[in-house]
């Protein structure tokens, strides 16, 4: 799917560019893109020009949502089917997203993207062949490519997060130049197409997988044995954990997973809010 290139709206520069125009401006500057540049608009009284196109100013917007244009109104990115799926804004600009109300991504200290970055420089991608399990919005793999990785092989399995994934401008497009075919996106399950990846045929892993209660297989020793077949010797894994179930069992999914790595052949420690693996 290509990606979008209108404006995105949420209610504060929509407010801004209202409150602009109510002002006596004949432009308004700010982003529309959530933070990736800044642009100008210009203003009349009933309509908004940007980039050579003309839109209505909208009606009230609401919190914690982003709207993009449809071609007839400015709709909020969000959908059902079965669950419901919104890319939500944040205060640094790049927007996580949530799935029946569940945050996917961590915002409370650090941009999701600045969070990405930490953990990718864990693996040391630069001049490597990168295996991203489980692609999201792309920002590891848009860390990646930043970094100078070789080429990376990512896998979503929910066509809605691939929907999302247009919408965004902080999620890597595979097609685009600054890509440099580096970046090849599939939408498959990672826990069956692992089988078809060839032995030792990555330098390094990126697994970010959605909570155990929701995909139970990619925490389990089988799949743990598949991520250490494909990974050549002495490369790095960085497996994003969180803390699930903490503040109310004695669970620890941390060390849970690190002696599964363990298992499979990783040494395994913890490391920032996951398990990094050296494949021994």
């Amino acid at each position: 799917m290509s990606h979008y290139s209108g404006p995105l709206l949420t209610r504060p520069a929509a407010e801004a560019l209202l409150a602009a125009r109510d002002d006596g401006a004949d432009t308004w500057r700010g982003s529309l893109d959530l933070g990736r540049s800044s642009d100008s608009a210009s203003l009349q009284p009933d309509t908004w020009r940007w980039l050579g196109q003309q839109y209505p100013y909208p009606s009230k917007l609401k919190d914690r949502t982003i709207y993009y244009w449809d071609g007839d109104a400015f709709a909020p990115i969000s959908r059902f089917s079965g669950s419901l799926i919104k890319l939500v804004p944040t205060e640094w600009g790049a927007p996580t997203f949530e799935i029946d109300g569940i945050k996917m991504l961590p915002t409370a200290k650090a941009s999701p993207y600045e969070d990405a970055r930490r953990k990718v420089a864990l693996v040391e991608p630069r001049g490597k062949k990168v295996l991203d399990t489980c692609g999201g919005l792309g920002y590891f793999a848009a860390c990646c490519l930043e970094a100078g990785v070789a080429h990376v092989q990512s896998f979503e399995k929910n066509a809605d997060v691939l929907w999302l994934r247009t919408l965004n401008p902080w999620s890597p497009d595979p097609d685009a130049p600054a890509s440099g075919g580096r970046l090849q996106l599939m939408h498959t399950d990672v826990s069956r197409a692992i089988m078809q990846i060839a032995d030792a045929s990555v330098d390094a892993l990126l697994h970010d997988p959605p909570r155990f209660g929701i995909a139970g297989e990619l925490y389990s020793q089988a799949f743990y044995d598949q991520l250490a077949r494909v990974l050549r010797f002495g490369g790095r894994l960085f497996h994003y954990t969180g803390s699930p179930n903490k503040l109310t069992s004695d669970r620890d999914v941390p060390r849970e997973v690190a002696r599964r790595l363990e298992k499979a052949g990783f040494k395994a420690q913890l490391a920032l809010d996951g398990v990094l693996g050296l494949r021994r």
